[in-house]
């Protein structure tokens, strides 16, 4: 079991580490995945009730999915 906002805060370092080796900052990220400013920074943070949907946008936009896979 993962301790609370553990997971959404590795998304959201992992996201934020896709966002800068890709090149875009935070503003133009949003404004490419339609989503907005506030949102990405949120979900950066590790905010643990972001929608998933807009996370999908995002993660589209990055070349990227989530997976739910079986642990080892």
């Amino acid at each position: 079991m993962y301790p609370n906002g553990a997971i959404a805060v590795g998304i959201g370092t992992e996201i934020a580490r896709i966002r800068k080796v890709a090149g875009l900052t935070q503003p133009e990220l949003a404004a490419r995945a339609g989503v907005g400013l506030r949102f990405v920074r949120e979900l950066e943070q590790g905010k643990p009730t972001v929608r998933l949907d807009k996370v999908k946008q995002v993660l589209d936009l990055l070349g990227h999915e989530l997976q739910v896979r079986p642990k080892p």
